[in-house]
């Protein structure tokens, strides 16, 4: 792997590449995509067709600086989704992934919870069925009910958590509201060298009309005609 920013160097060290800043005091929300040359985030239905080597490391380095990995309930369904396996950096314990739901309309035998070894996060609300959130804690799940499932809400809950290096991996949608919001501090985004045509959707969907956010160039690795780019906020966060 090959550095071409900040600084031009072969083999960077991907740790302090991808460093989180230092003495954050409420949640980073960090997301983190892979897309095809032509902009489809998906190929048959899954990001597994657009991963290279290069993309699979830096993967599995976002999620060891990782506190908490946030998806939401479509994109965990359909990766088959199971708990993270590497400890967060100078810990003992792999960060949880939290999934967003509004539904609760998780299986309750699903690996992310019968292959975890951190309990599971279930972000929802009231308004989901109790039956589904009382089977999903009788699974192991730590069941938060929120008042919404606004980008507010789940960053609160998340910083009431103490968890304040977010890793957000998808999906669109979570991504999208996000982005509407200007919640998105930093954006990880792996261009696959992939032509994928197809009607596959792009890393963020979300309502017309909602700002552009403007992001700064802070990093871009290359290995095998695949791009590893890293996105930053520019200017103050809301």
């Amino acid at each position: 792997m090959e550095a071409l920013l900040p600084d031009p160097a072969p083999d960077p060290d991907l740790l302090a590449h991808y460093a989180y800043p230092d003495g954050l005091d409420r949640p980073w929300i960090r997301v983190n995509f892979v897309s095809s040359a032509d902009g489809a985030v998906s190929v048959d239905g899954t990001s597994g067709g657009l991963g290279t080597p290069a993309d699979k490391r830096v993967f599995g380095v976002l999620r060891e600086l990782a506190e908490v990995v946030l998806v939401g309930a479509g994109t965990a369904r359909a990766e088959d989704y199971r708990g993270a396996r590497k400890p967060t950096r100078g810990t003992d314990r792999p960060p949880p992934i939290a999934v967003v739901t509004g539904s609760a309309g998780l299986d309750p035998a699903a690996k992310l919870f019968t292959d975890t070894v951190t309990p599971t996060i279930v972000l929802t609300t009231q308004d989901a069925p109790a039956a589904k959130r009382d089977a999903l804690a009788g699974a192991g799940a730590d069941v938060a009910v929120l008042p919404d499932l606004s980008p507010a809400s789940l960053i609160a809950e998340l910083d009431r958590r103490g968890l304040h290096r977010v890793l957000c991996e998808g999906g669109p949608s979570l991504h999208g509201a996000l982005v509407a919001a200007g919640a998105v501090d930093e954006l990880c985004l792996t261009v696959a060298p992939l032509l994928a045509g197809g009607d596959a959707g792009r890393i963020a969907k979300g309502r017309q009309g909602s700002p552009a956010q403007e992001m700064s160039l802070a990093g871009a690795l290359h290995e095998g005609g695949a791009l590893l780019l890293r996105y930053v906020r520019t200017g103050e966060r809301p």
